[in-house]
């Protein structure tokens, strides 16, 4: 069998609103002391398109890909994948066509790929795939953006492990070539969890009614009793597993000198941490973004180049959670920078 074309990462973009929300804002809003939400939630800040109803998650990935394709001729991209959030500009719509055409992508095809907070995590392996076993394609862009924070209910208690949502835009541009090497990945997905955390209303079981179109709009947990005795359990022994088989098929004579995580409460972070064997130097707290989604790993590894922190030939590892549940993690060879200044200037903290 011949050997498979390898596919690297060219570029990546982020984008983040400049308004936020923090530790103080939330404590008012949800009536948990503040020093809870900053010390145990580990949210000192999130970024929020607040006060500007006009920046939509198309918006914010737009503005994310215009900075990854700084100095990229557009029609030289073939394939597009939306990677941001279902809650987008339009119900039952194709956000990826969308920005295909505001980006003058002209020779690309695009499509919407949904994995929840993996959506990154899966579409670089599926876009990896796509360059490899198609001769025509060379060059694809993975684009989100997400406002999930408007889905928090902060008087809700069985969604406390959601206020860190928050917006903003990512993207990737990966392409045939040996530079930053795109490696294995590992995916796990458990569908015990796919009923915990829904949207109630809206939908074909309780669909819009007049009068109540807007009401139950937001993120719930309806058994968050059992959702927490089933990931007590499994949520880190599934991290460790995504994250050391992609490792361990992807660069197996050398260990991860990188962790892109989501972020998370910073137990769970510390854990994860320490269970790999790696210091609190090797990963990026998200403390002062929040949890955008997809975005994460993207911006986690924006703030880890502009601190120096990477060194060519490193053993990069980004992973990811989905609700639903999707465990994810993909492993990248870095052998030169991602990110131009322009694509990280809203990384400020």
């Amino acid at each position: 069998m011949e050997d498979l074309e390898s596919v690297g990462v060219l570029s990546m973009g982020v984008w983040l609103p400049s308004e936020f929300e923090d530790a103080e804002s939330i404590a008012s809003k949800s009536g948990i002391p503040k020093h809870v939400i900053s010390e145990k939630m580990g949210i000192k800040r999130k970024c929020r398109a607040l006060l500007n109803d006009k920046i939509d998650p198309s918006l914010m990935a737009i503005k994310a890909a215009t900075r990854a394709l700084e100095g990229i001729d557009p029609l030289s991209i073939d394939l597009i994948i939306w990677t941001g959030s279902e809650y987008k500009d339009f119900n039952v719509w194709s956000a990826g066509i969308y920005v295909q055409r505001e980006l003058g992508l002209k020779n690309a095809f695009a499509f919407d790929l949904s994995a929840r907070c993996s959506s990154n995590v899966v579409a670089l392996g599926v876009a990896k795939s796509l360059l490899q076993t198609n001769k025509n394609y060379k060059r694809a862009l993975l684009v989100g953006g997400h406002r999930t924070g408007d889905l928090v209910n902060y008087q809700d208690e069985s969604s406390r492990f959601l206020y860190n949502l928050a917006d903003g835009g990512s993207a990737i541009v990966i392409e045939k070539s040996e530079i930053n090497p795109i490696l294995n990945s590992s995916i796990i997905t458990d569908g015990d969890f796919s009923l915990d955390v829904i949207i109630p209303t809206g939908g074909t079981v309780n669909p819009f009614s007049k009068g109540h179109e807007s009401s139950d709009y937001h993120l719930t947990c309806p058994d968050i009793t059992g959702m927490r005795e089933r990931l007590a359990s499994r949520s880190i022994e599934n991290f460790l597993k995504v994250i050391k088989t992609a490792a361990t098929t992807s660069m197996p004579s050398r260990p991860i000198d990188y962790l892109s995580l989501l972020h998370m409460k910073k137990s769970a972070h510390e854990a994860i941490l320490e269970n790999l064997e790696l210091s609190i130097e090797q990963s990026i707290y998200l403390e002062n973004y929040g949890h955008f989604g997809a975005p994460d790993q993207v911006v986690s590894l924006g703030l880890a180049e502009r601190e120096k922190i990477l060194k060519k030939g490193d053993h990069i590892s980004l992973a990811s959670a989905g609700i639903g549940y999707t465990w994810s993690a993909i492993s990248i060879r870095y052998d030169k920078e991602i990110f131009n200044t322009n694509a990280i200037k809203d990384l400020k903290y």
